[in-house]
């Protein structure tokens, strides 16, 4: 039995979503059909979310998704990383967090941005894999 790889989006993924781009839904169906439910850490969706009347296609990709919240660890994680990184945003620091917690492959529409975050976790940052969305 092959175990599927955790996989987190980033807001790229969401974007592209919104979109309507086959690409990305195929690549969330066919990840949901082999059992997957991709994780969004939750200031992800705030990043995206705008306007719930007009973002169906949103809602819809979110529907199939587990979305993870940031506890006070986390947080000072995050933080921590950013420092290291000489970066500020939270956000693609809360993806790289929650993705190396997972071994997870982080689906993403901005890789050099994400790789720099997971330089700095180091052997941990390693286990983690990037998909340019």
């Amino acid at each position: 039995m092959t175990v599927l790889r955790p996989v987190v989006y980033d807001a790229g993924m969401l974007i592209a979503a919104e979109r309507s781009q086959t690409k990305v839904w195929r690549a969330h169906r066919a990840y949901l059909t082999a059992g997957g439910v991709p994780l969004v850490p939750a200031a992800v969706v705030a990043q995206v979310w705008r306007d719930g009347a007009r973002q169906a296609r949103l809602a819809q990709l979110l529907k199939g998704c587990d979305v993870a919240g940031m506890d006070e660890t986390a947080a000072r994680e995050i933080g921590e990383l950013l420092a290291r990184a000489g970066t500020s945003d939270p956000v693609d620091g809360a993806v790289a967090v929650l993705a190396v917690r997972q071994r997870a492959t982080i689906a993403t529409s901005d890789p050099d941005d994400i790789r720099h975050l997971l330089d700095r976790l180091g052997a941990l940052g390693k286990l983690v894999a990037v998909q340019q969305v």
